[in-house]
């Protein structure tokens, strides 16, 4: 009836190509015979099956019956004043269906067939086997084939690319429309909106791009993900790809405040004592943060290390400024911190960054104050008199 060879090469390809499992395949394959079937030699209530026998590339078909019994149906042609339904509600609320012949057996002709039958079970009955569908019932198995195949591949790209949600991805630049770049993800498509990408950055179509893959949805049209290269998790996953430390369980990310393509702060912990947490961020003459600064079009990144200690972990945030002092305020999330006159611009950074990304990285909010008549220098003498 069937082309083995050609049946056992696409169930093959579709299997390699698109993740499609041969068994999903062979479904469709079912469903449009079972279709083309009905629509050609069947009845209009009949519920037909069809089993393909991927060795010999035959088809039987079968018809399926219901057993039911007084208490489900509604027997007899409706009265003409009656709604021509094929539902009604009893007085107890249980939900009668119409007696149709050619869906439902009644159950003491289902026991004479099966005598162990049951309301509620299923009958089988085999249908004479037909080779030649009309062109009309043709193209229905057609459709119905195409239709699985695509609801399968749907799943198949929702389980690896739902697995890799949150992880770092690569596609190529499909095409750029109004600042948003849609991207080619091989077996999906991805969205880069302007708003996620790296302010400065240009790309071309074709180009590879490597980005955050935030979500992934479900759309008519398919897998549809959404991307960003400006997200702060972008950044630490850089790091992870290129710290083995992190990988390894060594160093922890902690925190994470950036504002993409100008500069970053990240805050690490090491599980190790004999771990320098900042040191393995840099790397060997600072190989692995040039690396990730390069990804990112040379955004400045400040590593410091994380301390459970709020007034430390805001000093080191607030790096490079030096700062004389740190009130913290728990109950409201706030910090007094003072810095020598000559410390304040450079603690407060170009446009208030610095602070802000401070701010961002503690999750205090941070008041910066200048100490009226003294400079860092003073304050590096009166620290060091003071240590002695």
């Amino acid at each position: 009836m069937f082309d083995i060879k050609v049946i056992h090469s696409v169930l093959d390809q579709l299997q390699e190509e698109r993740g499609i499992p041969k068994e999903k395949v062979l479904e469709a394959i079912e469903l449009a015979l079972a279709t083309a079937y009905k629509k050609e030699f069947g009845k209009k209530n009949q519920v037909i099956r069809s089993k393909f026998d991927i060795n010999t590339g035959t088809a039987t078909f079968e018809q399926v019956k219901v057993v039911v019994d007084e208490s489900m149906v509604i027997i007899g042609e409706p009265e003409e004043t009656e709604v021509e339904t094929t539902e009604d509600l009893t007085a107890e609320g249980n939900l009668k269906v119409r007696f149709d012949e050619e869906h439902h057996i009644m159950l003491d002709v289902a026991k004479r067939i099966k005598k162990d039958a049951k309301v509620g079970d299923e009958l089988v009955f085999p249908l004479e086997s037909k080779g030649d569908f009309g062109r009309i019932a043709a193209q229905t198995a057609k459709q119905v084939i195409i239709q699985k195949i695509r609801e399968a591949e749907k799943v198949s790209v929702m389980g690896e690319f739902g697995a890799r949600e949150g992880e770092i991805v690569t596609g190529s630049v499909q095409r750029i429309e109004r600042g948003n770049i849609f991207i080619d993800m091989g077996r999906a498509s991805g969205l880069l909106p302007f708003e996620e990408q790296i302010p400065g950055e240009h790309y071309r179509q074709g180009e590879k791009v490597r980005m955050y893959l935030t979500r992934v949805e479900e759309t008519p049209r398919g897998i549809f993900l959404r991307l960003s290269r400006s997200h702060p998790k972008f950044l630490s996953k850089l790091f992870e790809t290129e710290v083995p430390e992190i990988a390894g369980g060594l160093v922890e990310v902690k925190a994470v405040a950036r504002e993409a393509g100008s500069r970053s702060k990240i805050a690490v912990h090491s599980t190790d004592p004999h771990v320098d947490p900042v040191g393995s961020m840099v790397g060997q003459r600072g190989v692995r943060v040039s690396t990730v600064m390069s990804e990112l079009g040379g955004e400045k990144i400040d590593i410091i290390e994380w301390s459970p200690e709020p007034e430390k972990f805001i000093e080191d945030a607030l790096s490079p400024a030096k700062v004389l002092s740190v009130k913290v305020n728990i109950e409201e999330a706030s910090a007094v911190v003072e810095v020598a006159e000559d410390q304040q611009s450079l603690a407060i950074g170009k446009g208030g960054q610095n602070v802000r990304l401070a701010a961002k990285l503690t999750g205090f909010k941070i008041d910066i104050r200048a100490k009226a008549g003294v400079s860092s220098a003073e304050a590096e003498n009166e620290s060091a008199e003071s240590a002695e």
